[in-house]
């Protein structure tokens, strides 16, 4: 009876696909879960031009801006619920889905961006990358549409888990001994390049992990032993808290996403060097020079 028992629980976890879903996802499993009614698939990109020329069957388009807007105060801010919500509802999510989203070309840091705001909205571990976007869908001959999709309002309500934390987070956990600023620009900018900010250089103490590095040549996402190479060099356990920070809190994402992967507790700076760098009082230096 218990044999049974097991039995019919693994067929209807391997039905459902979800729980333990990996947070990167390849073109066959969605392809395999194309039809499942609670995964909601997604398209991130800048212009819908590019939505409107083809996607997924099934996918609904989204905007960065739409739950990364900017405003006076700095670029790709965090929604705020209510907006959040009507954001969510409109592209047919409800808290019990799984969302796959994926990316077009090159775009893997704006969609992490995205990534880290539909987890940080209460769906940490119910959110999924399909790894190397949609032409890795279309290099494994699957097959594209400019069909709409018929789309039935979700029903969403939308918290904030703590993900996304401000100046005050940052300068307050600078010599913490359980806390990491990690740097995601590249290395020459974490070094001090002038790139027109008021101020050069990175956050006093802040470790570097380029997001690039995370990156292959074909818009993956690097194998988890390169990228835990990358993370062991920066951050000395897994039990430390990371907060990472980049220009305007978009590429950092990437850094997000990876630590995700790996395990860590993840956190980012949205001001990040936009706003620490034009007030006088943040601690910043620069790499000195051998």
């Amino acid at each position: 009876m218990k044999l049974f028992v097991l039995l019919i629980s693994c067929l209807l976890s391997s039905l459902s696909g979800f729980g333990q879903e990996s947070i990167l996802v390849n073109a066959q499993w969605v392809k395999d879960h194309q039809s499942d009614p609670k995964m909601v698939l997604v398209q991130v990109n800048f212009l819908k031009l590019d939505y409107d020329a083809e996607h997924i069957a099934g996918a609904r388009y989204l905007w960065p801006g739409s739950l990364a807007p900017d405003s006076p105060q700095g670029a790709m801010n965090e929604p705020d619920m209510k907006s959040a919500k009507e954001v969510m509802e409109g592209l047919g999510i409800s808290n019990d889905n799984h969302v796959v989203i994926y990316f077009v070309r090159s775009e893997v840091s704006p969609t992490a961006r995205i990534f880290l705001t539909i987890e940080n909205l209460g769906m940490k571990g119910k959110v999924s990358l399909l790894d190397g976007g949609l032409e890795a869908w279309k290099k494994a001959g699957f097959p594209t549409t400019k069909d709409l999709p018929i789309v039935k309002k979700g029903k969403f309500a939308p918290a904030s888990l703590g993900f996304i934390v401000d100046k005050n987070y940052v300068l307050k956990n600078l010599n913490s001994s359980s806390t990491v600023i990690v740097d995601a620009r590249m290395k020459k900018f974490y070094d001090g390049e002038p790139v027109g900010n008021p101020r050069d250089g990175h956050i006093a103490g802040a470790k570097n992990i380029p997001y690039p590095d995370l990156i292959d040549p074909n818009n993956f996402i690097k194998p988890t032993d390169q990228l835990q190479g990358y993370f062991t060099s920066a951050v000395d356990s897994k039990e430390k808290e990371v907060v990472t920070y980049c220009f305007i809190g978009q590429t950092a994402s990437v850094v997000y996403l990876a630590g995700r992967i790996l395990g860590y507790n993840m956190k980012l700076y949205d001001g990040s060097m936009q706003e620490w760098s034009r007030i006088k009082e943040l601690p910043m230096e620069m790499t000195e020079k051998k």
